[in-house]
């Protein structure tokens, strides 16, 4: 995305949040809209993705890694680091909320949780686990209008705290459910990033966003940038989300 699209989204978002008008709300309920906005985010079948994900650091080198991500169902994923070359090999398994790392040079996998980071600004949930709708409580809290544009605003509140965020304040709009932008909040309530949803391709029959910009409130010019490509529909057995399988997965 070039720096100008970048700073056009942002001023977008910033009006989003201080300059929206209340209009009626509608009988539509928020679980109905966060479904509807789960499946723009991810296909519901099973299917293999690549992202490459960028750091940015105000006055530092940029760092870029690969994954290849298998992901069969809401609950079973498979993430393989391609690159930086120091990591290849090195995997990720997570069945429901359990999340597991295997390294190259350890015998036994380590246990980790999906809040921890996996490379800048993303952690280990933002790119293995995405059901919204079943791991959040969803609230309306308004239908707010953005430049003659209907958006819903929603808050979504943890089921329980395996789960990446405990809060998401999340804007989606509101006549194709794309999600444009959200707010992740730590149990302690502190809010760790801000997530832009752009770049929208057609991809497996529907229009997705391809591209995240995660912000860190904390430090100006802090980003993370996540780029999807390659989706495409694939099979998988159960057995290959096993612990004894992820010492076969080949690179």
């Amino acid at each position: 995305m070039g720096k100008s699209v970048l700073n056009g989204c942002v001023f977008v978002m910033c009006f989003l949040l201080f300059y929206y008008t209340p209009v009626v709300s509608e009988t539509i309920t928020a679980q109905t809209i966060l479904q509807h906005t789960d499946e723009i985010r991810n296909p519901r079948t099973d299917y293999r993705v690549t992202a490459k994900i960028t750091s940015k650091k105000p006055r530092k080198k940029d760092k870029t890694a690969i994954y290849e991500i298998l992901i069969k169902g809401q609950d079973k994923t498979i993430i393989k680091t391609l690159k930086p070359e120091i990591d290849r090999g090195t995997s990720l398994l997570m069945l429901k909320y359990d999340l597991w790392v295997f390294l190259q040079t350890v015998s036994k996998p380590l246990r980790i949780s999906l809040q921890q980071r996996l490379f800048g600004e993303a952690a280990n949930g933002d790119i293995a686990r995405v059901n919204f709708s079943g791991d959040y409580d969803p609230e309306l809290l308004d239908i707010v209008t953005i430049k003659e544009k209907p958006f819903y605003f929603l808050e979504l509140t943890a089921k329980n705290e395996k789960v990446t965020y405990h809060k998401i304040k999340l804007w989606v709009m509101k006549d194709t459910y794309y999600p444009v932008k959200g707010e992740f909040y730590a149990f302690s309530g502190k809010l760790l990033k801000t997530c832009y949803y752009t770049n929208y391709k057609k991809v497996l029959d529907k229009m997705r966003p391809t591209r995240l910009v995660l912000d860190n409130p904390l430090v100006k010019g802090q980003r993370t940038i996540i780029d999807y490509y390659d989706m495409r529909r694939d099979t998988f057995s159960d057995k290959i989300f096993t612990k004894n399988h992820m010492k076969k997965l080949k690179y």
